[in-house]
């Protein structure tokens, strides 16, 4: 165990020095290919789950230290306290093995290690009610995001907070060109996997399992996706024979939907290769046919052939604070700023497919996002630019005012449907 905590407190520093998780884990997974599958998912567990909870467990160490250590040894206790207060393994295991570990690197901070997390178990209750006197220490945020959240959502925001700390669902995506909802399911109850059905094509399990135990993955039965981002297929309205371009593609579960409902002439566009070869894979898995083109959705220049589209997809790159249950890092990651740089890079994508729009055509607008600055108010900056557009309502109850919260059944996301109409 001091192995797997030695490596994902040094995961976790790398993060907090502004590194990306499933990077930084993919490498640390690499450099220790003699990790048992235990191990890798013990490994993967404490890093996601220390920086899930990294503003609560920052609070308690902060009040079990007298003066700063190094990063390698705070990330380490970081670690252990997560074990301690979320795993279910022994405490005397969990303080033995993170004593062992920090006495390999630094002999004389073992005994600091095992008085930090001893004093922990001593006082567990009172260190925990004190660290959730700070929102900070409650919610496990950065402040300036628990603040902005408090002011778009009121009482709203304390249960997207929580929802954001909590283990994801995992939801399936029917593809209905090969079965129906109804038939795989029965195909799950065979396999005693149990579940059940929360949207048109949304199969909901009760518990996570790998894709090698859902029958008929690998020959494209069925997809993994996110509920409330299966919402996008469904309110792009697309219709046999339409032309339409899914601007941001990657990794393509949005463009293997839209083909799993109609027969389009679908162009999936990246502007980053690797992640294009993705969606190459997503479709030969499910035997679906698209054009895949690299190029910068805020340029077309680069890439249009100069006739429009019928319908346009553009899920645009955003803070990613409506998936934070899925990237923890996100959390520690963003800054206020970067808000803003996001907002500009959407409208700026926003404005550039506009033109590629035919008359009376649709543009879905998609984040994942919760924040106003990247969902409504590019919206409502881009219909007081133009003249010849008409945001639609959306015909899904769940949708208030486009913003999808976070909560057991699905992620957040922001959609907004562009009508474009003649000019005035």
């Amino acid at each position: 165990m001091d192995l797997v905590q030695q490596s994902a407190a040094q995961v976790v520093g790398q993060v907090l020095s502004g590194r990306n998780l499933n990077q930084i884990l993919g490498a640390v997974l690499q450099a220790n290919p003699k990790l048992s599958m235990q191990q890798r998912g013990a490994l993967q567990d404490l890093s996601y789950g220390t920086l899930r909870f990294y503003g609560q467990l920052l609070r308690v160490l902060e009040q079990l230290l007298h003066k700063p250590v190094q990063d390698e040894l705070r990330c380490l206790l970081l670690v252990a306290l997560y074990q301690l207060q979320y795993s279910k393994a022994a405490p005397h295991a969990v303080v033995d093995h993170a004593v062992r570990a920090v006495r390999k690197r630094n002999a004389a901070a073992s005994g600091l290690a095992n008085a930090v997390l001893r004093n922990f178990l001593r006082r567990q209750d009172a260190l925990l009610a004190a660290a959730a006197a700070t929102e900070e220490g409650q919610y496990s945020y950065p402040q300036w995001w628990i603040d902005a959240l408090k002011a778009q959502y009121g009482e709203r925001a304390e249960e997207a907070l929580l929802a954001g700390n909590r283990h994801p669902p995992m939801t399936l995506r029917v593809n209905c060109r090969r079965t129906t909802p109804a038939d795989y399911l029965s195909l799950l109850a065979q396999q005693n996997i149990q579940a059940s059905l929360i949207a048109p094509e949304a199969i909901l399990l009760e518990q996570p399992v790998s894709v090698d135990k859902l029958p008929g993955f690998f020959e494209g039965l069925v997809s993994v996706q996110d509920a409330g981002a299966q919402y996008a297929a469904q309110l792009l309205d697309v219709h046999d024979g339409m032309r339409v371009l899914d601007a941001c593609a990657a990794p393509g579960g949005k463009s293997a939907h839209l083909l799993e409902r109609a027969q389009i002439d679908l162009l999936a566009l990246d502007k980053d290769e690797q992640r294009l070869e993705r969606v190459r894979e997503n479709m030969q898995r499910l035997q679906l046919s698209a054009r895949l083109q690299c190029g910068d959705a805020a340029q077309p220049v680069q890439w249009w052939d100069g006739q429009s589209f019928q319908r346009i997809l553009a899920d645009v790159p955003c803070s990613a604070s409506g998936v934070v249950r899925r990237h923890p890092d996100i959390k520690w990651l963003r800054r206020p700023e970067d808000i803003e740089s996001f907002a500009q890079q959407q409208t700026q994508i926003l404005e550039a497919l506009w033109r590629l729009l035919s008359s009376d055509g649709k543009l879905l607008y998609v984040t994942c996002s919760i924040f106003t600055r990247e969902n409504q108010q590019v919206i409502a900056e881009f219909l007081r630019r133009h003249d010849d557009v008409r945001q639609l309502p959306l015909p899904i109850p769940d949708l208030e005012e486009g913003q999808l919260l976070p909560d057991d059944r699905h992620d957040g996301f922001f959609y907004a449907l562009l009508h474009k109409t003649e000019k005035k």
